[in-house]
């Protein structure tokens, strides 16, 4: 990969960034308690509620929220999204081995849970709805050649965050996202699994550092 001069000055920005957006969040909600509402937060509590099995066999379906408040929370769900995924898109910058980035692509990692965000809440605990839409999605044939195979993990991750807060966990998202960073940066400094000519790579393989494969 390219090799930048160093990781901390894009982990100070990144670590500022999240301590900001997150902040800045928290600050929202206690200010304003009752845009909790509006807000695509709460998703796990309310996916897995105590009496769910009981709803199962009886058929029942979750009430859906009002259209103006599933546009507000899709709305905020978008800038969630987007702000979750402008670090990913500079991990991808820092740690891309050409020179010169795809840009495409890095607009689509950032563009892409937007789209999944809107699908997610379409759907909104609709089973029959779902199925249709996995259908029409499973009858279009999409390709993506990717460049370089480290570049379908930032597709999942756009994939996870934008179901995150499609369905109302943006904290679960969050943390995806957060995790993702971090550990994608410590692995490209460390330059983890570049050198295998080690003895602790030796005593973890049982090879020489000699032994080659045949």
């Amino acid at each position: 990969m390219r090799r930048a001069s160093t990781v901390w000055g894009p982990l100070l920005l990144i670590t500022l960034f999240y301590a900001f957006a997150i902040g800045l969040a928290l600050w929202i909600v206690e200010l304003v308690p009752a845009l909790r509402d509006y807000l695509p937060i709460g998703g796990v509590a309310s996916m897995h509620p105590a009496d769910a099995d009981a709803a199962a066999l009886q058929g029942a379906v979750a009430p859906a929220l009002p259209h103006p408040v599933s546009a507000i929370k899709l709305a905020a769900a978008t800038v969630c999204v987007i702000l979750l995924m402008v670090p990913v898109s500079w991990v991808y910058f820092v740690t891309t081995r050409d020179r010169d980035v795809d840009r495409s692509f890095a607009q689509t990692i950032v563009v892409l849970p937007v789209i999944v965000a809107g699908i997610a809440m379409i759907v909104n605990d609709n089973l029959a709805l779902a199925f249709s839409l996995a259908g029409v999605v499973a009858a279009v044939r999409f390709r993506l050649a990717l460049d370089d195979p480290a570049q379908a993990l930032y597709i999942f991750i756009a994939i996870a965050v934008g179901l995150g807060a499609g369905i109302s966990a943006v904290g679960v998202a969050a943390v995806v996202s957060i995790a993702f960073v971090y550990l994608t940066l410590a692995l490209w400094k460390l330059d983890y699994g570049a050198d295998l000519n080690t003895r602790f790579f030796s005593f973890l393989t049982g090879r020489g550092r000699d032994d080659k494969d045949l």
